[in-house]
């Protein structure tokens, strides 16, 4: 099996399984298309039908899907720059219903700060960059 993987181009993975180390992006891609509600697991009766599909799992991916990595904002706001603004304003929101009721926060209110750069596995990626830049 080995040889023919190997013969075809193909490295194979060495992880264990539920070890989501080789791509995490994709892993967690993965993960959150498996859950959305309308997730075909029976599978689909045409290609056809799989593009659409896909095609509308991407859309909802970029366009409505709140990411929890990103402060709860989607993919598109964050390319386009809008980030910024809504996280000011959620932190606002936020800062003044603590102040109205502060007995409904035992601690501080959610981190609503931009940030420049997100990682999946932190650790990893970076030992990644430090080993291109040298190669």
């Amino acid at each position: 099996m080995l040889e023919t993987l190997y013969a075809l181009g193909i490295t194979p993975s060495k992880s264990r399984p539920r070890v989501s180390n080789d791509n995490p992006y994709a892993e967690s891609l993965f993960k959150t298309l498996k859950y959305v509600p309308n997730f075909q697991p029976q599978g689909f009766a045409t290609l056809t039908e799989a593009r659409l599909w896909v095609k509308r799992f991407v859309e909802w991916y970029n366009n409505e899907h709140r990411h929890t990595g990103i402060n709860y904002v989607t993919p598109s706001q964050r390319h386009m720059g809008l980030d910024q603004e809504i996280l000011r304003k959620r932190k606002e929101v936020y800062e003044k219903a603590k102040e109205r009721h502060p007995e409904r926060w035992a601690r501080e209110t959610r981190y609503w700060s931009f940030s420049e750069e997100e990682w999946l596995n932190p650790r990893q990626e970076a030992e990644t960059k430090k080993e291109t830049k040298v190669s």
